[in-house]
């Protein structure tokens, strides 16, 4: 049986099936014919630029991306126009986002910190080659099915430089910091705001209110004081009051695994555990009892017997 045949053409790109997206335009997976390869495509609405100046400035800033390959952040191979429309073509990856992965709930907190600091360092790659992201949420991060975080470098793009109010585009305020959201430009804190908040809502499947959030320890009795302080830094509402790099953020996320596996990488499970040891324990005793009797009674057995 032959393979069907693409759904649509765009460039030297055939168009096999159609992906819910979580950004503008449309999303597909798709076969690049050149080099016979498998990507994602995401395919921008012609109102997303105002005119043939804008897409080529957009196809501009996302070619520049190509020089960004961290293990964190989704690939960008290629970026065009194609009838009025851009394209960019991203690696293909199969998993899920980080918002279906925390599906309405704490996640562990060891788990929380160590996709926080995969973030955090996709992060300081970008800024490192003079992108600001500016527009992160759990939504926009991919987990893939190693459970590895990856950031999109399609946004990446669209903020480095171009018109982030662009039609179409999605920007959740839950996640902007207080500075953008109040109409200033995105800087590094900028995106590390971002980055504690989504771990804020990791840890407590809450978001951080943006005036001055409680510690996250508040909700979820599992995370130590050391974090409740990193975290509260990282949203804290004046910039200047923030860790003033990624690398740095994410540097202090990794002592706060290690204090987790110093202790012995069980601060999700201490309840869990506690509760096994009591079970057993209230097994053991009543085993204890049933023997005692047991015994007593045999005893008294004999006396009688011995009568």
């Amino acid at each position: 049986m032959s393979a069907p045949g693409p759904i649509g053409v765009v460039a030297h790109y055939n168009l096999l099936e159609r992906l819910e997206p979580s950004g503008p335009g449309d999303l597909y997976r798709a076969r690049d014919t050149r080099l016979g390869r498998t990507v994602a495509l995401r395919l921008l609405p012609a109102d997303f630029t105002t005119g043939s100046d804008s897409r080529a400035a957009l196809v501009a800033q996302a070619r520049a991306m190509t020089v960004l390959s961290h293990p964190n952040v989704t690939t960008l191979f290629d970026a065009g126009e194609h009838e009025g429309c851009v394209y960019l073509a991203f690696e293909f990856l199969k998993g899920q986002s980080l918002r279906a992965e925390m599906a309405g709930r704490p996640l562990k907190v060891h788990r929380a910190v160590e996709a926080a600091i995969q973030i955090a360092d996709a992060i300081a790659d970008a800024h490192a080659n003079g992108f600001v992201h500016g527009g992160l949420s759990p939504e926009s991060v991919s987990m893939t099915q190693r459970g590895h975080a990856k950031i999109p470098a399609f946004e990446l793009a669209a903020h480095g430089g171009f018109d982030s109010s662009a039609p179409g585009e999605v920007r959740l305020v839950d996640y902007v910091s207080p500075e953008e959201a109040g109409g200033q430009p995105a800087d590094d804190r900028s995106d590390i705001y971002s980055v504690g908040a989504i771990l804020y809502e990791m840890l407590t499947a809450r978001r951080p209110n943006p005036k001055g959030a409680a510690a996250p320890s508040a909700a979820n009795h599992h995370v130590p004081p050391e974090l409740d302080e990193i975290v509260l830094r990282a949203v804290a509402p004046n910039p200047a009051s923030r860790p003033q790099s990624a690398a740095a953020f994410a540097s202090e996320l990794r002592g706060i695994t290690a204090l987790i596996d110093a202790q012995g990488g069980a601060s999700d499970e201490t309840d869990e555990s506690h509760g096994t040891g009591t079970s057993l324990g209230r097994v053991f005793r009543f085993a204890a009892v049933l023997i005692v009797i047991a015994g007593l009674a045999w005893y008294w057995w004999q006396a009688r017997a011995g009568q």
